[in-house]
């Protein structure tokens, strides 16, 4: 059995159409993962994606991984070098587009895999439009908040870990990506910068009077040495440890998926 679409002929797929199987939408972004991390973390969701429809379709229910869109919505990394993003706009266009096209072959059992937290609100219009105009429910699966609440489960909150250049993608990616990590490179988080003389507190967010105050602030002000959290500690038998739970649980959804939308 395959568990990619782009693995399927034309005629696989025919053929496969009036089973109706879960295809999942895998989504990622280009962008700085911190120093130790290649920047492409779509390869990840990529990978998570053919794990989860592999465990969800040896239980029984037909699961796909369509190819991954691997540009993610631009919002706080345009100054990290190496980039690639879409404005919102574009990239929810992109993303209805797909969804129609797989409703127009009859493929109604969709969900996303969303690995990056930036795409979400593209993701809930995108969807959100498509049951005002009669079409299915269509879950997003956000694969690194999950990775994190589970890690969480194994290791505690650990404070100062968590967060964007550690965990828990620090060690999802020694364990899935170890050739093309730097773990020479990973730095422990330094002190955000400031604008209009307040402390940056946050993604697009100053301190003032202990008050949040949203401001249009980049990653290399929030993240000067390109980490929120410390990846020093990754270690690859967690990461993978972490990715088998969330895989069982992502199956585990597809499999209560099939069973509400039948």
């Amino acid at each position: 059995m395959k568990y990619r679409l782009d693995d399927l002929t034309s005629a696989e797929f025919k053929a496969m159409q009036p089973s109706n199987p879960i295809i999942l939408l895998p989504m990622g972004s280009m962008e700085d993962q911190g120093a130790h991390a290649p920047m492409g973390d779509f390869r990840l969701a990529s990978m998570m994606a053919q794990l989860i429809a592999n465990a969800a379709s040896s239980v029984g229910t037909h699961c796909l991984a369509a190819p991954t869109l691997p540009f993610g919505a631009a919002d706080h990394f345009a100054s990290a070098p190496g980039a690639i993003a879409l404005r919102p706009a574009t990239l929810g266009l992109v993303l209805a587009e797909m969804i129609q096209n797989l409703l127009n072959h009859g493929l109604t059992r969709l969900m996303v895999l969303n690995g990056h937290g930036g795409n979400g609100p593209v993701v809930h219009e995108v969807t959100r439009q498509v049951r005002r105009e009669g079409g299915p429910i269509i879950p997003s699966f956000p694969l690194w908040r999950v990775a994190q609440r589970v890690m969480e489960r194994r290791i505690g909150p650990a404070p100062g870990r968590f967060g964007h250049g550690g965990e828990p993608l620090a060690s999802i990616g020694l364990a899935l990506r170890s050739p093309a990590m730097r773990r020479d490179l990973a730095v422990q988080p330094m002190t955000p910068g400031t604008m209009l003389g307040l402390p940056v507190t946050d993604f697009g967010t100053l301190g003032f009077e202990d008050m949040p105050i949203n401001a249009p602030v980049d990653y290399d002000q929030v993240a000067p040495n390109s980490a929120l959290g410390d990846a020093t500690q990754a270690d690859a038998a967690l990461g993978l440890a972490v990715v088998a739970e969330v895989v069982a649980i992502g199956a585990r959804f597809c499999v209560h998926i099939a069973s509400t939308q039948p």
